[in-house]
């Protein structure tokens, strides 16, 4: 494809995607429209979007763009890179990947040989995918924890009640040492004055270890 056709086919593709979109979720194009004004967005009416879908308007704003996906209920990047619906994507004039490699290179998922340096768009994106990890690790020991000592409360049969009790000791020493790791992970983004995401109710003692909820049999 020609450099000057790129950008044409590209507004295309997601365009077709919207439109995919929009049918499988029983919308018409007026309640698109009256979903985009109910989000702030009163100058997509329902003759923009038949332009878009007929091809009589070849381009949109980003703003347009996440609006848009967000009435139509679909991740943004979905509809940049459709996936399952062909082996390759023209990412970029003249270079054809898979979508999933071009989903990749959009998120900033696309795997690299060394860490990326520290301040980079890329390293802050690894931090917080990291700090991501962190709390889905700390949040399932910590309901594992719970899971167990709770089970030990309602059983009447006392050899079970010991043997789920010393499995929740088990599970509530894993649960700290994740909670700890988190801790201390989100004290050093702190220290890089990057804001940490707010943490889940569950997890809110990481933050404040003194409120840390005790044990009890």
């Amino acid at each position: 494809m020609k450099p000057d056709q790129w950008s044409t086919a590209f507004t295309a593709r997601v365009v077709q995607g919207m439109r995919a979109a929009r049918r499988a979720a029983g919308l018409t194009m007026g309640d698109v429209a009256h979903g985009c004004a109910d989000r702030g967005l009163t100058e997509i009416t329902e003759q923009s979007v038949k332009n878009l879908e007929s091809g009589r308007k070849a381009s949109m704003t980003i703003a347009d763009f996440v609006v848009l996906a967000d009435v139509l209920g679909v991740p943004p990047v979905t509809l940049l890179f459709p996936l399952g619906t062909s082996a390759t994507v023209e990412v970029l004039p003249g270079r054809e990947v898979s979508p999933w490699d071009a989903l990749a290179w959009f998120t900033g998922e696309s795997p690299m040989d060394q860490p990326a340096p520290e301040g980079t768009a890329r390293d802050v994106l690894d931090v917080f995918r990291n700090h991501c990890d962190l709390v889905a690790a700390a949040l399932m020991s910590t309901a594992l924890a719970t899971q167990r000592r709770r089970q030990a409360s309602t059983t009447l049969d006392r050899a079970r009640r010991t043997a789920l009790l010393e499995r929740a000791s088990g599970y509530e020493e894993h649960a700290f040492e994740d909670c700890a790791e988190l801790r201390a992970f989100r004290g050093r983004m702190r220290d890089r004055d990057l804001v940490p995401p707010a943490l889940p109710a569950e997890l809110a003692h990481v933050d404040h270890p003194e409120n840390y909820p005790e044990d009890s049999e």
